[in-house]
């Protein structure tokens, strides 16, 4: 059933059949989503600045879920012999790289009127800036090592141990004190973001992760192909 998330072949089936819909819907999404930021209210004590927001949580969220993604295939990968986990690895570290450099700027956009300052070296920020660093190397390692085999594995191993900072990030407002706000929306809780803001939240969230899904489907694309080529 899930054939396509493991098989190359079964990818390109698979995305070739959803891309169209999936670029139309997100483009719905996407535009719903806009209107949504354009018409919630302003926060009482930060103004027109909380509009940041909807660009600086969905990017932190897609910023390790995309890491996170590249954490499961690349046990995938080495565990079970799947190669197709290194595609994954190799074609949206970019992306996560992306969402990553967005969550740091709109952070440091959004922290200089409540902070008074760009950029300070607490729990939360310096842990997604070490995410971004890792991001870096990973790509790095992609330009590096003739052998495929050993540059796959190699950054495969590298990327489970920078799995470590993932946790570190997610729980770093709770371990330590830090000039990061906590949560605002939580399973294990009720939110304490009001709905006018949850509503354009989620549905920019949506937004951000389906157009990531569509840069990663044709880098994935590519990367077979090119891979093809190699064999």
């Amino acid at each position: 059933m899930f054939k396509f998330l493991l098989n190359p072949n079964s990818f390109n089936k698979f995305s070739d059949t959803i891309f169209k819909p999936l670029v139309a819907i997100t483009s719905i999404i996407l535009v719903t989503g806009l209107i949504l930021v354009y018409r919630s209210p302003l926060d009482y004590q930060q103004g027109l600045t909380v509009k940041i927001m909807y660009i600086h949580v969905p990017s932190a969220w897609l910023a390790l879920l995309t890491y996170a993604i590249m954490t499961i295939y690349s046990i995938i990968s080495l565990a079970f012999k799947i190669p197709f986990g290194f595609i994954i690895n190799k074609a949206i570290a970019p992306i996560g790289t992306v969402f990553t450099v967005l969550c740091l700027l709109s952070g440091s956009l959004w922290g200089k009127p409540m902070w008074g300052t760009w950029w300070v070296w607490d729990a939360r920020l310096t842990s997604v800036a070490i995410l971004l660093i890792i991001y870096v190397i990973i790509i790095f390692l992609n330009q590096t090592f003739e052998n495929r085999e050993v540059r796959e594995k190699t950054i495969a191993i590298f990327i489970l141990i920078g799995s470590i900072n993932l946790p570190i990030i997610k729980f770093s407002v709770d371990w330590w004190n830090t000039l990061h706000q906590p949560a605002s929306v939580s399973k294990l809780s009720s939110p304490s973001i009001d709905i006018s803001m949850l509503q354009p939240l989620l549905v920019m969230t949506v937004a951000f992760s389906l157009v990531g899904l569509i840069i990663a489907i044709l880098r994935i694309k590519v990367e077979i192909l090119t891979r093809k080529n190699y064999l």
